[in-house]
């Protein structure tokens, strides 16, 4: 058994990800993909996302704090750390280098305990500028909306390749 030399393998991987970012998603208007997120979502993932982005605030860390001093029913999630997960509904679609914008409303808290499921709906294809803008939901385990969003994806490496649908 051989192994592939370094300036092999290197080479290998240019290719992989020269083939990557030519990649073009033939996507049409109407078009929907959906994925789970997170099943049961922990209190220790949310601790680790407050510490992964420094934002402590006690309503996602300190239950006696979120319930007394903040009426809620418990600690919740970042909504960021809720943008994030649903981010890889259109990076598992488009690839990861696709968004050129993404922007996200949250609607309501999501309690530990949580399973979140994203949904990713194409508005609008613009097949001479190779992007497509798609809606995003995420909802959790009662069907409540819990984030809303639009993302604006590069659908072609260079634009002309993609659906002309508008």
């Amino acid at each position: 058994m051989s192994a592939a030399s370094p300036a092999a393998a290197n080479s290998a991987a240019n290719s992989a990800v020269d083939v990557a970012a030519n990649v073009s998603v033939d996507v049409s208007v109407g078009q929907t993909r959906e994925l789970t997120l997170v099943r049961d979502l922990t209190r220790t993932r949310i601790v680790q996302y407050a510490g992964a982005s420094g934002d402590f605030n006690p309503v996602h860390t300190d239950e006696r704090f979120a319930v007394e001093a903040a009426g809620y029913p418990s600690v919740f999630a970042h909504g960021m750390l809720t943008m994030g997960m649903a981010g890889r509904v259109i990076t598992e679609w488009f690839g990861p280098e696709s968004p050129l914008r993404y922007e996200a409303r949250f609607r309501t808290p999501v309690f530990p305990g949580a399973t979140l499921t994203a949904r990713a709906e194409v508005e609008s294809v613009d097949g001479s500028a190779g992007t497509a803008t798609v809606t995003l939901t995420v909802t959790d385990q009662h069907g409540a909306v819990v984030m809303t969003g639009t993302a604006v994806v590069r659908t072609s490496a260079a634009g002309g390749t993609g659906s002309e649908d508008k």
